[in-house]
């Protein structure tokens, strides 16, 4: 069993390297794609689309004027994904359709026009099913040991983010407390996002190995770039809290002592690049929390991902491997390949997964399941992008009836 202390004096190590590394390189956003900061940059950024006219391009420059005045930064999207399955689930549906309208942003209020900047982050979102069972539940109902667009749920108006973001060291290095999501910053690369990559978790955050705490825990997390490629990222977070009321959970942070912890050390090209060339190992530690149903336990996961020929062809190989914890999987491994057509306007994206059922979360004697997904993003406007997705699911553990099942998703996404 890995001691909590190991990754307590490992989080230590990295919150002092937070503030006396020298500087050898200019800052950047830590974090992947999902990232407020970061999805609000790649939202603004002009890549080309079938209809070039972008008619709401008054509204971008408001904001980006808004940016460099007063240092006020705000996006708005709206995601909807529909699933269709070849056979019916244990609820009788053979399908399942959610959407989410989000609201997100940063306010910087210390230090503008410096590096060193110190930012108020907020996310704040509105998740709902347009069927009985909602495409984050779909997987289980059809009785696959996994989860497809997890976050399409129907929770309703919930937080993810509201923390206070410290850039120190020239940039160099972040920290950030408050309502975290722990998969903005862990385990991350380019196609990690459920609304813009793949819909399979497999191929996101832990690669469906790892624990993942809900949004809007209360915690502390820090990112370090050690020289001009090593960096450094971890946290520590409370395991359990409930993303539509989370302020109710804030004081566990200090009296309960049932966290989610993780440090990461890993390689890139660049800060600039950190999430798009990323080599990178991350041990993690959950302690047993009821809330949660979580066990307690720990494991560890692992990245390579590259951008190459002008990021063009982005391969990958991810993987880990959970002791307890209360993971989907116990081992997993997860390799695939994206590609950027057209000058990066479409993106296409093929994966396959192999993972060992976690005998303690979700019963003994599993088979081993596969997974093989493919998607095309079509960029239809700049701000408007249509993603048909397709899933071949193998060995779906808990549906004896079936030895594969295909699963076909559509996914529409406005981002203003």
């Amino acid at each position: 069993m890995v001691e909590m202390n190991t990754v307590k004096y490992s989080l230590f190590f990295l919150f002092i390297a937070c503030a006396v590394l020298p500087t050898v390189s200019s800052a950047k956003n830590f974090g992947g794609p999902d990232a407020v900061e970061n999805t609000i940059e790649e939202d603004a950024r002009i890549t080309g689309a079938v209809i070039k006219e972008r008619i709401t391009q008054p509204w971008f420059d408001w904001k980006a004027k808004m940016q460099e005045d007063h240092g006020f930064s705000i996006g708005i999207d709206y995601s909807a994904v529909g699933l269709f399955s070849s056979e019916k689930g244990a609820s009788g549906d053979d399908n399942a359709s959610s959407g989410m309208v989000r609201l997100f942003g940063s306010w910087d209020l210390v230090g503008r026009g410096t590096k060193n900047t110190g930012a108020l982050v907020y996310k704040v979102e509105h998740r709902h099913s347009y069927t009985d069972v909602s495409v984050k539940d779909f997987g289980f109902d059809q009785g696959y040991v996994g989860l497809i667009e997890p976050p399409f749920s129907d929770q309703g108006t919930r937080w993810t983010n509201l923390y206070w973001r410290q850039r120190l060291n020239e940039g160099r290095a972040t920290i950030t407390a408050g309502l975290l999501d722990a998969t903005d910053y862990l385990n991350v690369y380019a196609l990690a996002s459920p609304w813009t990559g793949f819909m399979n978790f497999a191929f996101s955050t832990g690669s469906a190995s790892m624990f993942i705490p809900n949004d809007a825990t209360t915690g502390i997390a820090g990112g370090a770039m050690l020289s001009d490629n090593l960096f450094l990222i971890g946290g520590i977070v409370n395991a359990w809290t409930d993303s539509t009321d989370p302020f109710e959970t804030v004081g566990d942070f200090f009296s309960e002592n049932e966290y989610f912890s993780s440090i990461e050390l890993g390689w890139t090209r660049s800060q600039g690049r950190i999430y798009q060339d990323n080599m990178h190992l991350t041990l993690w530690h959950v302690d047993e929390n009821i809330p949660a149903e979580t066990p307690g336990g720990w494991g560890v996961a692992f990245n390579y991902s590259r951008s190459l020929d002008e990021d063009r062809w982005m391969p990958f190989i991810r993987g880990g491997y959970a002791d307890e914890g209360g993971t989907l999987l116990q081992k997993s491994l997860s390799l695939g390949l994206g590609y950027n057509a057209f000058g990066g306007r479409d993106q296409l994206g093929v994966a396959i997964n192999w993972g060992e059922p976690n005998e303690e979360s979700v019963g003994p004697v599993l088979d081993n399941r596969f997974v093989v997904a493919t998607y095309y993003r079509w960029r239809l406007t700049e701000q408007f992008a249509i993603t048909p997705d397709i899933q071949y699911l193998r060995n779906p553990a808990l549906n004896p009836e079936h030895d594969s099942l295909w699963v076909f998703g559509l996914r529409g996404r406005l981002a203003l």
